[in-house]
């Protein structure tokens, strides 16, 4: 049971044996530990009867008011800000690294959400909360009202039906229609009720040239219709960390704010320095080494395909240089980023290492498989990269 006094997070995890209970929106963990992250009052209320109620269900609590008189010590990597200077949301959440570059900008989360169990389980320990599931399921009344909205939200295709068509259904054509069906248009619907001075987006380089650019102007036209004037730009990680990863950045002010009169700019890319020694260990366990049967299988495989004059075939890093990009996909053989390794096959990187080549910190916590944590990395962002843009972002905010 929990009594008065300050309680760690780490104590008050225990007690909610948090390990061993799935994370889901129907089981009020989500609720509880957003309740507990939340000492503004207002922020708070949206999840306090849910909160309360679940304390009260499993009988956690002698005093199911406990949060006013029990201040949580969060000791966790990555805690809230005890000063905040705006309020931001992390939709399509992953692991966390849009919530770590904001929060060193001194934002403070006041809602995240992200569907995978593997995500949300990596995300609490490190945060202290666990995220939302399933965005489609949420309506965005519970959401609190925030400043920033933030989204590495996935590419879907748009099927995008006939002006005529809808006309004779009685129905208003508009590219917000255009979206429903997509999880980008779970991000139209809270940005039309939330309302935020400003958004960050952020997708693959491919998003810009999708279908012909047909998919990028629906989202372009659909974010303008909401009444938001858009800034976007393909950026390379390299200029932050040792990986060649391109990805397109959208950023919107609302216009009824700013007027269109935002003085924001893409940030000043520092010098492409970066090398992949740098984030190397020193000892790496023989179980990232490729098999013989593995290395052999690449080989064979590059070789055919350049035969036929493909470009398909492994990447073996150049220590002095800098990296492909890594994907979801690399649990499944490391092909893409190799480590050379004398008289030995070459190895894969480890989780570590996945994450200092995105540019997390040295004390982010990895508490998932091998196969979860590279499926995590590569489905990341390179943090650096984010918190240089959300710099620009929050400058514009406070500079209006």
């Amino acid at each position: 049971m929990i009594t008065e006094g300050k309680v760690k997070y780490s104590i008050l995890r225990k007690t909610l044996n948090l390990e061993k209970r799935k994370p889901a929106l129907d089981d009020g963990l989500s609720y509880l530990t957003h309740y507990l992250q939340n000492e503004d009052k207002k922020d708070n209320k949206t999840y306090e009867r849910e909160a309360i109620n679940y304390l009260e269900v499993h009988n956690l609590v002698n005093d199911p008011e406990f949060q006013y008189k029990l201040p949580i010590e969060f000791d966790v990597p990555f805690p809230p800000p005890k000063v905040a200077k705006f309020k931001f949301i992390d939709l399509f959440a992953g692991i966390g690294g849009f919530r770590i570059a904001f929060q060193n900008l001194q934002g403070k989360c006041v809602f995240s959400s992200e569907w995978n169990k593997f995500s949300q389980k990596t995300y609490e320990a490190n945060f202290g909360e666990i995220p939302f599931g399933d965005i489609t399921k949420i309506p965005e009344k519970i959401i609190p009202n925030h400043d920033i909205l933030l989204a590495g939200f996935p590419c879907q295709p748009f099927s995008i039906a006939g002006v005529s068509k809808k006309k004779s259904l009685g129905r208003e054509h508009g590219f917000k229609d255009e979206t429903q069906g997509t999880l980008f248009y779970d991000i139209v619907r809270i940005l039309d009720e939330k309302r935020p001075k400003a958004f960050l987006l952020e997708n693959v380089k491919n998003l810009a040239s999708h279908d012909k650019g047909k998919t990028f102007k629906v989202i372009k036209g659909t974010l303008e219709e909401l009444g938001y004037s858009l800034h976007f730009k393909i950026i390379d990680g390299k200029h932050f960390v040792p990986q060649h990863r391109e990805r397109i950045f959208i950023v919107g002010f609302d216009k009824e704010t700013f007027d269109g009169n935002e003085k924001f700019t893409f940030p000043e890319l520092p010098e492409a320095n970066h090398v992949v020694e740098d984030i190397l260990e020193k000892l790496v366990d023989d179980k990232y080494t490729l098999s013989d049967k593995l290395w052999q299988y690449l080989q064979d495989y590059a070789k055919k395909h350049k035969e036929k004059g493909n470009g398909f075939g492994f990447g073996l890093i150049n220590f002095d240089g800098i990296t492909r990009t890594i994907s979801a996909r690399y649990h499944k053989d490391g092909s893409e980023i190799l480590i050379p390794q004398d008289d030995k096959n070459p190895r894969r990187l480890t989780p570590r290492e996945c994450a200092k080549l995105q540019g997390y910190p040295d004390n982010f916590i990895i508490p998932v498989s091998d196969t979860q944590a590279y499926r995590q990395f590569g489905n990341s962002v390179v943090m650096p990269l984010v918190q240089a843009v959300g710099a620009q972002i929050v400058k514009a905010i406070d500079n209006y």
